[in-house]
Parts: structure tokens; C-alpha cells; sequence
């Protein structure tokens, strides 16, 4: 039996159809297996490539093979143990695999495939129909966001924006217009100084007369230039506003002495994720970081993922905060406002329901979406019981629970699903 694979390198492009479509085939299979990688590695080592196992049974590739029809009859040279007409026993269990699963009865084994995707093709996997909520073109940028199209054509340019085939076009027309009466004229005069020649004694005068005239209509037409300055056409490129999704994340993060350390991991997982996909998704995104206890701060990202800090909790404050900074920074009319926050539930009793009115009437009718997630195994407290009650007034909130690391990533696709047209 001959296997017959397609190794060759990508050098030239020779094989790059191939793996993409071998991708699209199995993209069932490799989606599976970039979703369960997830939880089994750190969201740290997101940025590099994956080795995705396929079972066996999932690939079907052609091969060629020899029949055992008829009779067989063979003893091979060198055989010490059988003689002609001798059964030989079936192998007992699998002799020729390496792969998991159970033996195989007939002496043959497969391994399972394992397929190596890059850097930019996990992340596409991971990242697929994922989006942010309710995104939308915001004014015109008229300060950065312009973009260079084409506007026709000019007499007038730098070398670079030079475009030779029109600018050839345009001498062709020229020469053709300025010399087509000449040639036609040079015809005329040519056919007469052949029918001059072939008379018995061609009158000599006229000879020279026309042979001169030919000669002044060539040199007229020679002195047309091939190409001049008025055949030159530029390129001609004006810069246009174009409509700008600019869009702001709000990570608001609970460092306060209830959240362990496990627990603060489990969020720097999930805004780590949270911040790979903005960036790679869109363009213009602004990451803000809050990070609070009692008291609340915007830090960079080195300080929100690694200072250490404990103390009691007020939530409000990170959230009065947040409202402060898109008074100051961010016009709701020209950003797409997100926030999300990540917290172990464990909050000041008479701070939860402030919290809940506070998003109710001044920061939820300026964002696009506002997403909770809690990180904790234990029963909830006041803080998710207070946010669900805005679940049935607000469809730009929601709220999720994280238990362990698995949670991370199933949780993040269900609350950036890509939504229905």
C-alpha cells in the first residue's frame, strides 16, 4: 500500500494552495482542537502556533494497493519454520501502529495525523465569528483618518505617479494626428515618381521636383518627436475622509484582598485574551486599565497585570471613575464605548445597589456594551444579584461566571459572539 502526500516546502508558493485547502476540509476538526488547546496551555502563549492532532478515522487521502485474488501458495527463500500447505494463525492483537486507541486485528496500525498551524492561522481559528457588539461608524475622522484614491488623471506630476501606457497612448495619437495627412501625401507623391520612372524618356525636371518634395514630406514627418512633454500623464491621488469605527475597552479589574491570587490569574487570562482579539480584529481600539479596591486608579498595563495590592472593595468607585475618563477623553458620539469587568463578586453590601443605578443612568446609555464576568466557585453575593436586574431593561449588558481556568475561553466566545445581520 503507497500513501501518496504532498510534502513539499512552501517555497514558491508550491504547497500553500494545498494547506489552505486541507484547512477548509477540516476546519471542524482543527476548530475543536485550537478550542480544548485554550484551556490547556496559557493565555500568555496565545501569540504562538498550535500542533493539532486529527484522529485518524477523519482523514480519508487516496492510495493504491495490490489485490490478493486467487490462490497463494508462496514459501519465500530462507523459511526454516513452514512448509508447503501449512496454516498460518491470524497475528494476535495490532502489530504495526504506534497511535492511541485500541489494537488493530488484522496486524495494522495507523497513527493519529498531527498537523502544525501557524501564529496567524490559530488565531484566526480562535478568533473566528467573534466581534464586538454593536459596533457602528461613528462621524468622520477629519484629523487622521484619510485615505488616498484615485482621482483620474493630470498633465502635471511627480516621475513616481507616471503612467507610461497612457502616457504612450497619447504620443500615438499625437503622431498619428499630426502626421496622417503627411503620409498620404507622401503616397501620392511616391506613386507618381513610380509611374514618372517607368515612362520611355521621363522629363527630368519633374523628376527632381518630386524627389525633392518626397524628400521634405520624410523629413517633416521624421521631425515629429516620438514621445513629448504634452503626451505625459500622471497619476492623480486626493485624500478623502472615510467613515471610522474608533472604539475604547474599558478593563476595570477587582484587586482587592478577597481576590486570591488564582482568582486575579484567572482575569489577567481573560483581558490578556480580551486584548488580543481587539487588537487583531480592529484597527482603532483604545485600551483603558482601572484597577480598584476602596479606592480606584487608572495604571499602564504593566502595573494593572502585575502590581500587587490588597485592602476592602467598593466597586463604584472603578465605575464613577470610568464615567469621569469618557467625560474627559471620549465623546460618545464619535467612540464606540465598551467596559468590561472582572471581579469575585465580593463587594461592600451597601455598595451594590449604587453600583446597579449608577450603570442604569449614566453609564450604560453611553456605551455599546458592558460585560461582567464574576470569578468565583462559590454562590453569588449581592453585586451579580443587583446586575441582573439590569439584564431585562439593558440589551447592551451582560453578565457571565467564570469557576476555573476551562471557563475562560468558552465564556469569552459567548459574551463577543459575532450577532445576527
Amino acid at each position: 500500500m503507497a500513501h501518496f502526500i504532498d510534502r513539499r516546502l512552501n517555497g514558491k508558493n508550491k504547497s500553500a494552495v494545498n494547506r489552505q485547502r486541507f484547512i477548509r476540509r477540516y476546519k471542524q476538526q482543527i476548530k475543536k482542537a485550537v478550542s480544548d488547546a485554550i484551556s490547556k496551555r496559557s493565555v500568555t502563549d496565545i501569540s504562538s502556533g498550535e500542533s493539532v492532532t486529527i484522529p485518524s478515522k477523519d482523514i480519508t487521502e487516496p492510495f493504491f494497493h495490490q489485490g490478493k485474488g486467487g490462490r497463494r501458495q508462496i514459501v519465500h527463500p530462507g523459511n526454516d519454520q513452514f512448509s508447503p500447505g501449512d496454516r498460518i494463525k491470524r497475528p494476535q492483537g495490532g502489530g504495526g501502529g504506534s497511535g492511541q486507541g485500541d489494537a488493530s486485528n488484522d496486524g495494522e496500525g495507523t497513527d493519529d495525523f498531527v498537523f502544525s498551524i501557524s501564529k496567524d492561522e490559530y488565531l484566526d481559528l480562535l478568533f473566528e465569528d467573534l466581534e464586538l457588539p454593536n459596533l457602528r461608524k461613528n462621524q468622520l475622522d477629519k484629523l487622521v483618518q484619510y485615505k488616498n484614491v484615485r482621482a483620474g488623471y493630470r498633465s502635471e506630476g511627480v516621475p513616481s505617479n507616471i503612467d507610461i501606457v497612457r502616457s504612450l497612448r497619447g504620443s500615438l495619437a499625437r503622431r498619428v494626428a499630426m502626421t496622417a495627412d503627411k503620409k498620404a501625401q507622401l503616397r501620392e507623391l511616391e506613386q507618381q515618381l513610380a509611374a514618372l520612372e517607368r515612362e520611355p524618356v521621363p522629363d527630368q525636371q519633374q523628376l527632381r521636383q518630386l524627389q525633392e518634395d518626397i524628400s521634405a514630406l520624410k523629413q517633416r514627418i521624421a521631425a515629429v518627436p516620438f514621445i513629448d512633454s504634452f503626451d505625459l500623464r500622471f497619476r492623480n491621488f486626493q485624500k478623502r475622509p472615510e467613515p471610522t469605527s474608533k472604539a475604547v475597552m474599558f478593563c476595570l479589574m477587582d484587586v482587592s484582598g478577597s481576590m486570591d491570587q488564582a482568582t486575579k490569574d484567572m482575569a489577567k487570562r481573560f483581558y490578556i485574551l480580551l486584548y488580543l482579539f481587539l487588537s487583531r480584529s480592529y484597527k482603532n481600539v483604545e485600551v483603558v486599565y482601572i484597577r480598584h479596591h476602596t479606592q480606584a486608579k487608572e495604571v499602564d498595563e504593566q502595573e494593572f497585570f502585575y502590581s500587587q495590592e490588597t485592602g476592602g472593595t467598593i466597586v463604584s468607585s472603578a465605575i464613577k471613575l470610568m464615567y469621569d475618563i469618557v467625560q474627559q477623553r471620549y465623546d460618545p458620539t464619535q467612540w464606540n464605548i465598551y467596559a468590561a469587568q472582572a471581579s469575585d463578586g465580593d463587594n461592600w453590601t451597601d455598595d451594590s445597589a449604587p453600583c446597579a443605578e449608577f450603570l442604569a443612568t449614566k453609564l450604560l446609555p453611553l456605551l455599546r456594551y458592558y460585560a461582567y464576568i464574576e470569578i468565583t466557585p462559590r454562590s453569588h453575593q449581592s453585586l451579580w444579584q443587583e446586575y441582573e436586574k439590569l439584564l431585562s431593561r439593558f440589551d447592551n449588558f451582560a453578565i457571565q461566571h467564570i469557576k476555573d481556568v476551562s471557563d475562560i475561553y468558552p465564556v469569552f466566545r459567548e459574551l463577543f459572539k459575532k450577532q445576527a445581520a
